[in-house]
């Protein structure tokens, strides 16, 4: 197992440009270009084009000034709103500041697109301008998620696709893997299938094929570990977690309402009484450590995998670091180039299922 790498710890010069979504997010352009701001000033190869409203867009860019040189800003007349519908949101693709930023890794004028807005606008828009890679037949949505253990877990699929086949499943390894080793510099994840149980007999036949054609495929750069129960997602058993996407959704959300509900059971007992109150004063160090370890924004940076092109997805809600956190993400895997580990790890495997044998 690699040590895990700092966010902006590189020691690469290749110039990097993103494009970013400045009107997505909850709190719009303030957010987004402080984040873009605290992004640049982490990484001196960044440089940031901002899509949206060019008036907006630069009257908070004034605020910092370290963005006059380091950033460009292309006025996107529309923006896609969270209630959106997909087919809406393809409509204004070549006027929205969603579509631009898009476009703009499809063009090559950008290395990745990051964007705060509607999830499902966004897949809907990337799959159509970017395309899946050779290889891949659906893209996945990952995420890193905290666990008790010494990396970060990928969880993957956390929604773009509700059914998967066996096939579908072992490319969600491959991606999730190569992922992995771009972010959190591990040589050989320890990659899991989600199940009802670790035994090789239960869940389903997709689920047991899948298990079968990694276990075979001894080629790729991954430690296969057989399956894992909702249960151990958190314990620090494996550095990436596949599954279809209904179940991944299902799985993301109880790990989330699961941290809100013990942060708010904290704060009700430590407010229940006076000596309780002291209790928190004594405790406070840990809290502390708990709440940072569980905060979304220290994480931020959702990912579509499979297209030829890199888009990331930020939280809805993140902070400015958040967001400088998810620009972080992209960077990492334009410079990795993600896209040709994921075609060289898929050539090394020789299942039926993959090449065309069988599913």
């Amino acid at each position: 197992m690699g040590d895990r790498p700092s966010q902006y710890g590189r020691s690469v010069t290749t110039p990097v440009r993103i494009a970013l979504d400045a009107m997505g997010g909850d709190a719009g352009p303030a957010t987004m270009v402080e984040g873009a701001a605290l992004a640049v000033r982490a990484d001196p190869n960044l440089t940031i084009t901002l899509f949206g409203d060019a008036a907006g867009i630069e009257r908070e860019r004034a605020r910092f000034p370290i963005l006059a040189d380091r950033s460009s800003i292309v006025h996107a007349p529309h923006v896609i709103s969270g209630e959106d519908k997909p087919s809406q949101a393809i409509r204004r693709a070549k006027d929205s500041s969603m579509g631009l930023s898009i476009a703009a890794v499809k063009t090559g004028e950008a290395g990745a697109s990051v964007s705060a807005g509607n999830t499902g606008a966004l897949m809907a828009m990337s799959k159509l301008a970017l395309r899946t890679m050779p290889g891949i037949d659906r893209p996945a949505l990952a995420a890193l998620l905290p666990t008790l253990g010494d990396n970060d877990l990928v969880l993957l699929d956390l929604g773009a696709n509700t059914e998967c086949d066996a096939r579908n499943l072992v490319q969600f390894a491959v991606m999730g893997a190569a992922y992995a080793r771009t972010v959190m510099g591990l040589q050989r994840p320890r990659v899991r299938l989600l199940n009802i149980g670790t035994e090789e007999l239960k869940g389903t036949d997709e689920l047991r094929d899948a298990a079968q054609a990694l276990r075979d495929a001894t080629d790729l750069p991954i430690q296969f570990d057989g399956f894992i129960e909702g249960d151990r997602l958190g314990r620090g058993e494996a550095d990436v977690i596949v599954t279809d996407g209904f179940s991944g959704n299902i799985a993301l959300k109880s790990i989330e309402g699961t941290a809100r509900f013990v942060a708010d059971l904290l704060r009700r007992a430590f407010a229940s009484s006076i000596r309780s109150k002291i209790g928190f004063l004594i405790s406070r160090p840990a809290t502390e450590l708990l709440r940072h370890h569980l905060d979304p924004n220290n994480h931020n940076g959702a990912v579509f995998l499979g297209l030829n092109g890199i888009v990331v997805k930020s939280h809805g809600g993140a902070s400015p670091q958040g967001v400088a956190n998810a620009i972080g993400v992209a960077v990492k895997l334009v410079e990795a180039d993600i896209t040709r580990l994921v075609t060289e790890d898929l050539a090394s495997i020789r299942s039926p299922i993959i090449t065309g044998g069988g599913k």
